[in-house]
């Protein structure tokens, strides 16, 4: 039997999971109840279902733009309750629904990059999330992290494995995937601010990746880039 009296439990909870569905079904729960939870939930953002799959509620929900506890986790990468960002009242108007009253969200990180986030809500009639909860879930998530990176690098080993022989055999295109995404980004017209917003990355990030893409392809323009990478 698993108690929540503890984080080290909480730990070995993560840390004994055998799979990923476990780690959102079960132990979920279990970081739910420790945080006094009504709602809690764990998701990939490349699991996010396309924008005519959801609602126009969840659209805003899920957009850094109009969620500032979403645009604070995607820049920073690290917990946050929205009444470290918020005057009093503010969340309300934001999201009014009485069971999100309260909101906290943390990171799932992976190879430098934000890969999704767990987060945590309570009614608006109880006590809003505090620091010592942003301190303890920021523990959760560097395990919680460690863990399904394992899960999806052995899940994916195969497609990796092939993937590496790829790139062996064919050399010419010196990019990574997450390098060759940014470069079709590029192509079909984004900025690097829609671009981070498309990847849950940070601005400054895309900027810092076209300077490699750049070096790498020995261009100077987006154009050329889109240009040579075509050629390839």
């Amino acid at each position: 039997m698993i108690t929540t009296n503890s984080l080290q439990s909480l730990f070995r909870a993560i840390a004994n999971a055998n799979d990923e569905q476990e780690l959102k079904q079960q132990v979920m729960v279990i970081l739910g109840e420790y945080f006094a939870a009504n709602r809690w939930g764990l998701m990939f953002f490349d699991e996010c279902p396309s924008d005519q799959k959801i609602s126009p509620i969840l659209k805003l929900a899920i957009s850094p733009d109009h969620n500032p506890v979403l645009r604070y986790l995607v820049n920073n990468h690290t917990a946050v309750h929205e009444e470290l960002l918020l005057p009093p009242g503010m969340w309300g108007k934001i999201c009014p629904r009485q069971d999100h009253g309260h909101v906290m969200a943390g990171p799932i990180v992976g190879d430098g990059n934000l890969l999704g986030g767990v987060g945590f809500t309570r009614h608006s009639s109880r006590a809003p999330f505090n620091s010592q909860n942003l301190t303890d879930l920021n523990a959760l998530c560097l395990h919680l992290s460690t863990q399904l990176t394992t899960f999806r690098l052995s899940r994916d080993k195969g497609w990796l494995q092939r993937n590496y022989e790829t790139e062996t055999e064919t050399s010419k295109n010196p990019l990574t995937p997450r390098e060759m995404e940014i470069v079709q980004l590029v192509a079909q017209g984004l900025t690097n601010t829609e671009i981070g917003k498309k990847l849950w990355i940070t601005e400054n990030t895309v900027k810092q990746a076209l300077k490699r893409i750049f070096r790498k392809l020995e261009v100077s323009s987006r154009a050329a880039m889109v240009a040579k990478i075509s050629r390839l």
